[in-house]
């Protein structure tokens, strides 16, 4: 499967190209988050690598949660990509990307990020089936409630965890790694009619 993945949710963005039986990755930086700046990053991207559009049929976008001018610039960019080159379109969200490389190996997963200074966690099952709607938790519940469960918390932003929480014994910190987007989409758990932007209320 040949795919670009554009994650545009935090401050420091990503691009990512699996072609050609090769991977390429790019830092994005948060003044590039617009959508005219990020289309030029992406067809930059593809000629640094000498690549094109043609090499790709998927495009995965990150849907959040994350910085909302970035979600909806990225969103916009892949659709419009997705259409004018004829690629299929998948969404994905952070919570769901860090517990990927564990799906089937636990029974129950908690995902668990920081946004605007606030911790959120959403539960799956071993399958990621069973979806728990996403909960706002406080760092005294997150030790007490979740002292003993099986969480998981994405690399890029754990700078921002209080230390109690990284303390935990159960907490695994995870790279964020596109290649787990394939194992995703082959799994038939990205996105593919409701891309839009995950908000957290």
């Amino acid at each position: 499967m040949n795919f670009l993945s554009i994650d545009c949710s935090t401050d420091i963005g990503s691009l990512f190209i699996k072609a050609k039986t090769k991977t390429f990755s790019k830092v994005l930086q948060s003044d590039k988050s617009n959508s005219d700046l990020l289309m030029q990053q992406i067809i930059d991207f593809f000629t640094e690598n000498n690549l094109k559009f043609d090499d790709i049929s998927q495009i995965f976008v990150n849907q959040g949660p994350g910085n909302f001018s970035g979600l909806r610039s990225s969103l916009a960019v892949a659709k419009g990509v997705s259409i004018s080159k004829n690629l299929n379109l998948y969404g994905y969200n952070t919570f769901l990307w860090s517990s990927g490389q564990y799906f089937n190996k636990k029974e129950n997963i908690f995902s668990l990020i920081k946004f605007r200074e606030e911790y959120f966690i959403k539960k799956y099952d071993k399958k990621f089936k069973k979806i728990s709607k996403t909960k706002k938790v406080s760092i005294s519940e997150i030790i007490k409630k979740y002292n003993n469960k099986f969480i998981i918390a994405p690399k890029n932003i754990i700078e921002h965890f209080d230390k109690k929480i990284l303390k935990l014994d159960n907490l695994k910190i995870v790279d964020l790694d596109h290649n787990v987007l394939e194992f995703l989409h082959l799994k038939g758990l990205l996105n593919e009619k409701f891309i839009k932007p995950f908000y957290l209320t």
